[in-house]
């Protein structure tokens, strides 16, 4: 068969190195603008070593750094040191046979995610980075899921294959059951026992020769004879899977005609382009296995600027156009805006959307690099530009929030947070409001209910990284604890009261006197107030003043939480010429609440919400576990619509049993579970928990 190896260096092969010369140049002759891959995948899987390589690999750095010790170009910051793992974007910027190019590292875990769908709405290929392992191929899911959802061209790169025991074929198969795009596979391992020794190219149907020394490129070598036929059948699966997209190419399957290389390539390519297939790779980013491949894979195959800028229907008109794609608070630098420049030119100086450019910068890990301006492709961040948002459009014309830009997804994790110093609040909410400006899945605010100030986020961790972030950059410390449930109560039976207030002092006293009827009503009726006052034993500019007596004491009942479903009304009472007041019968109408609700059968409520769990079905009945051992009532479940193998398990669930309940869901569900909720009634809660509850408030109350 023969061919040409066109992704890999290090052929001996005459014909090889001509037509490997004569695609090189053809690519130089038409240079594309910068361009952009997005580096992602789940937690661990390897993403920012992968960095780390491809650009030891262009040249762009010398040595290749370390994640752990902190040397490398990404995971520089405090918090990424600290935990151990990417906590935000990495940007590093390369040249690689004379194309420019930005590659973003997206943080893998998925309470970080928003970071990553942010990028990948930027740029022109993604490169799924997954680990050897068929039983985690779920952890991939949802990004696929989104690289699908939005046509965002991408390939996969099975990273640790010199792993023993790594398969590639269990591995390829498992991803295929959750990608929405048939997975072409482009090479085969060849194994020596359980090391990895070479590989087949399926296009070229040539073999490799790993080196001992990863800085060396690939030799040839033979195929082995008992390989030939597991490479035949392989690469027929890859041209099958073309054919579906070309009918020349069925048509020379079907007769047995032997497609060009070429051909294959340009199949490819366009498939690629149009984001109808996922081509797979393998290789270990840690030794440098399959990185130069990748690289001119990314040459060769991915799209440019201006077919992404297509894809995304923006156009430039002859003018500067940026996305933003992420806010940064730089400290002295001030505001950056992190945006991919889609058309035009952007220079220092440049008024975008009202806002004046305060510095055009080449971004390298933590590093910012002055350049005078960007070009149509780039990558770079800009300077102060006030008024921009994460998912703005920025033109001189005046543009704005990006069309299609994924949602903010809703809070599934709270704590209630107070700054430590005394006097720090006010610092404290505009640090917060930078931290949401960069971190649009965070929000924070005053919980009208119970009164605490409350930090939210999607999960444990990414709070813990908000608080990191709270000392480190802004020098504020933050006390944590857990949120209150906004519990009420009510009663179960009525009663009638009569209380008088009277107070005599030097000038005017005080006097009111009321009569009240209390009864409780249905479940969500909330407040009643009447009257039946006759003959005017009450005046009426004083009943307002009743009114407002008892709405103030419902804000605190017997058991200490608001009252609710509960009606009074004003049946009698008297009033004293000189002495009475609105406030007089205020406060006879808060004495009269006291002393009858301890006799009213008072009773505590609980907030109950809707929840829909989202889960891969192989975790469905562990989940339904989880629900009923936290208190929930199952309603059911279904598939999930769109998500293949995916269920949706319904549930009643108090929510005083959901504050860590994304914790525990996570770690059921190898972190791929999640859920979306809405408060849906209130219901008694009695017997110990209740007593546990009204303990507690006690307490913090001081009673």
């Amino acid at each position: 068969p023969g061919g040409l190896n066109l992704l890999w260096e290090g052929a001996t092969d005459d014909s090889v190195a001509y037509r490997e010369k004569k695609r090189e140049d053809n690519v130089a002759s038409n240079a594309s603008t910068p361009r952009c891959a997005a580096i992602v995948g789940p937690y661990l899987s390897g993403k920012t070593t992968l960095l780390e390589a491809l650009l030891f690999g262009a040249g762009a750095i010398s040595r290749k750094g370390n994640v752990t010790d902190g040397s490398a170009v990404g995971d520089r910051s405090q918090e990424s040191r600290d935990k151990g793992m990417s906590t935000e974007l990495n940007i590093a910027t390369m040249e690689y046979l004379g194309e420019k190019w930005a590659l973003i590292d997206c943080p893998g875990s998925v309470e970080l995610m928003q970071e990553a769908w942010s990028a990948l709405m930027v740029v022109d290929t993604a490169i799924v980075v997954c680990e050897p392992s068929p039983e985690r191929a779920v952890t991939v899911a949802p990004i696929l899921k989104f690289l699908d959802d939005h046509k965002i061209p991408h390939v996969v790169f099975i990273n640790r294959m010199d792993t023993p025991g790594a398969t590639v074929r269990g591995t390829f198969e498992a991803l295929q059951s959750v990608s929405a795009r048939p997975l072409v596979l482009r090479e085969i391992p060849i194994r020596d026992g359980d090391e990895l020794s070479g590989f087949v190219d399926l296009v070229s149907e040539r073999a490799y020769r790993l080196n001992s020394d990863p800085a060396k490129p690939s030799d040839l070598m033979q195929m082995p004879d008992d390989f030939a036929p597991i490479e035949k059948q392989a690469r027929a699966e890859m041209l099958e899977a073309l054919a579906d997209f070309d009918d020349s190419l069925l048509e020379e399957l079907l007769e047995d005609v032997v497609p060009s290389t070429d051909e294959i390539y340009d199949n490819l390519t366009r498939d690629l382009h149009k984001d109808l297939i996922v081509p797979v790779f393998f290789g270990s980013a840690a030794n440098g296995t399959g990185i130069t491949r990748l690289l001119k894979v990314l040459r060769h195959e991915a799209p440019d600027a201006a077919e992404s800028a297509g894809r995304l229907g923006i156009k430039s008109a002859g003018e500067g156009v940026a996305q933003v794609f992420k806010t940064l608070h730089a400290g002295h630098a001030g505001k950056l805006s992190l945006a991919r420049i889609w058309g035009g030119d952007i220079a220092d100086g440049d008024t975008l959307n009202g806002g004046r450019v305060g510095g055009v910068f080449s971004v390298m890990g933590q590093d910012h690099i002055k350049q005078p301006k960007a070009v149509a492709g780039e990558v770079v961040a800009l300077g102060r530009i006030e008024g921009a948002s994460t998912g703005d459009m920025l033109k001189a014309s005046g543009g704005g929030r990006s069309i299609g830009w994924p949602d903010t997804p809703p809070p599934l994790f709270s704590l209630a947070i107070h700054a430590e110093k005394q006097g720090d609040d006010v610092k404290l909410s505009g640090a917060l409001h930078k931290l949401v400006d960069e971190d649009p899945s965070l929000s924070y605010g005053h919980d009208e209910e119970t009164g605490e100030f409350v930090l939210s986020g999607q999960g444990e961790v990414h709070l813990k990284i908000a608080l990191a972030k709270l000392e480190n950059r802004f020098g504020l410390k933050a006390a944590a604890d857990r949120p209150q449930v906004p519990y009420k109560e009510t009663i179960r039976k009525p009663a009638s009261q009569h209380s008088r207030h009277k107070k005599q002092s030097g000038g005017h006293g005080e006097f009111g006197d009321v009569h009240l009827e209390i009864k409780p009503l249905q479940r969500g009726e909330g407040f009643v107030f009447s009257d039946t006052i006759t003959g005017g034993v009450v005046p009426k500019q004083y009943i307002p003043g009743v009114e407002a007596g008892v709405v103030e004491y419902l804000k605190r009942g017997p058991l200490g939480f608001q009252v609710v479903d509960i009606s009074v009304t004003l049946t009698d009472g008297s009033f004293h010429t000189v002495d009475s007041s609105d406030m007089a019968f205020r406060k006879a109408a808060g004495a009269a609440m006291r002393e009858a609700m301890p006799n009213c059968g008072p009773v505590l409520l609980e907030p109950v919400c809707k929840v829909t769990v989202s889960v891969p079905n192989e975790f469905t009945p562990k989940i339904q576990r989880m629900v009923t051992g936290r208190r929930g009532q199952l309603l059911g479940f279904d598939v999930k619509e769109g998500w293949n193998g995916w269920d949706e398990v319904q549930a009643l669930m108090p929510q005083a049993e959901m504050q860590d309940m994304i914790v525990e869901l996570r770690s059921q569900t190898l972190g791929v579970g999640t859920y979306g909720y809405e408060f849906d009634h209130l219901q008694e809660l009695t017997g110990k928990d209740a007593d546990q509850v009204v303990a507690a408030r006690s307490k913090a109350l001081g009673r």
